[in-house]
């Protein structure tokens, strides 16, 4: 295994090794004696888990070789070890690093059996109501075509040829703890209120804590960003002379860079208001801690992931890539993934496998109707609990913005890592 990822990855238990088991399933495709259905999973881990290996194997035969990274880690293996994975599982603000290296194979929307049900944040950039949704920074729709089977151009309109075929987004907000503030918290703004000195923090991966920071300055009023995923380098030095103002005053506590520590700032009480993942929020609150994944009145930052095959990949290893792409989109995975507070992105087959009372909590915003567990059966909320931000379409309705990579990535890295320092 790799480093541990440095995000909020760490919420699943991962896989360290193949999936368990071997022989032939019934049926499925035969599996000829002395071959194997291996796939080699180069990914940040949000995905992989050793329950989906596991069913992935009990249903089709195919095992997974988990390679666990971080986001930067990743990008630097696409591009320079394209041979060492089959199926690359990231993020789709990484798209424009890694599509022009030509080192990732475009997938056959065709050959997708669920290819039409996928949620049409990812096709249009809309709900399935129809409601458009904010599209700065990289919006997902910007970058899932292809203009041909081989090309490295994206598409403006979708075609045949897919980046990546998306398996799960979120829409984050800050957490906080409603029981040591004690008044309502509306506003990204309130993260740089003096009120919060000491108390506050953001995280420290550059290109998503920028993001946070600009839903903070526009917040403020000082600064309406034409676009927060592509600053140009005055808005860049703009946001972190404000950044670096506050902390220079104390307003932070901490940068946190995993999710233990976003959890253990917050269950500490050494923050009261940072940067959060909605998974993180909830395991905070198994703890018996008040914790809220905070709706703010001017919207979420999103981010997705999705599957892409390495261009190394041909014969027999391109057809079990495209069979285990079809069977995490059938159900299983997206019930898991789901049960873990992020979204699935075929919802139909999702809501298949989950219980209409688990449904009901996770996607509409209702009251539980029975005791909400996580994926291994511990008790996340107890009947009665709304899910913070309501349902899916309060939501992911009133997302803001995108996790990107900027024209100018590395000037922001470097003025990011400058105030760090400061």
């Amino acid at each position: 295994m790799m480093k541990k990822t440095l995000n909020r990855r760490n919420l699943l238990k991962t896989g360290a090794g193949l999936a368990l088991g071997s022989g032939m399933i019934t049926g499925f495709p035969a599996v000829h004696a002395g071959e194997e259905k291996v796939l080699r999973y180069l990914g940040t881990a949000v995905n992989q888990a050793d329950d989906i290996s596991k069913q992935l194997f009990k249903d089709t035969g195919i095992k997974l070789e988990y390679i666990s990274a971080t986001t930067d880690d990743v990008t630097k293996r696409v591009i320079t070890q394209p041979n060492s994975f089959d199926i690359l599982d990231t993020e789709y603000f990484s798209l424009k690093k890694l599509v022009p290296s030509g080192n990732i194979l475009s997938l056959d929307a065709k050959k997708i059996k669920e290819f039409d049900n996928i949620t049409p944040i990812f096709t249009k950039g809309e709900l399935p109501s129809g409601k458009k949704i904010g599209d700065q920074g990289t919006a997902p729709k910007k970058v899932m075509f292809l203009e041909a089977e081989n090309s490295t151009t994206f598409a403006k309109e979708p075609t045949q040829w897919v980046t990546l075929i998306p398996t799960v987004y979120n829409a984050d907000t800050l957490g906080i703890r409603p029981d040591l503030i004690k008044r309502p918290i509306s506003s990204w703004a309130e993260l740089l209120n003096p009120e919060f000195k000491g108390k506050a923090s953001i995280l420290n991966i550059p290109s998503i804590g920028i993001m946070d920071a600009a839903m903070v300055v526009e917040a403020t009023g000082k600064y309406k960003y034409p676009d927060k995923g592509n600053m140009t380098k005055e808005e860049i030095d703009m946001t972190m002379a404000v950044m670096t103002e506050a902390k220079k005053a104390g307003q932070f506590r901490a940068f946190w860079k995993d999710f233990n520590e976003s959890v253990n700032l917050m269950s500490s009480g050494e923050t009261v208001i940072q940067s959060m993942w909605s998974p993180a929020v909830t395991a905070v609150r198994s703890k018996g801690i008040a914790c809220t994944f905070q709706p703010l009145k001017e919207g979420y930052r999103s981010w997705a992931s999705g599957f892409c095959v390495s261009k190394a990949t041909a014969g027999p290893k391109l057809d079990y890539a495209y069979e285990f792409v079809n069977w995490f989109l059938s159900g299983f995975a997206g019930a898991y993934l789901n049960r873990q507070g992020y979204y699935s992105a075929v919802l139909p087959t999702a809501k298949a496998a989950m219980a209409p009372e688990e449904w009901a909590y996770w996607m509409e915003g209702k009251p539980a109707a029975i005791d909400i567990k996580a994926p291994d059966g511990t008790l996340l909320e107890k009947a009665g609990a709304v899910r913070d931000g309501g349902s899916y379409d309060d939501r992911m309705g009133n997302v803001a913005c995108w996790n990107a990579v900027m024209d100018e990535n590395e000037y922001m890295v470097r003025k990011w890592n400058e105030f760090i320092a400061a």
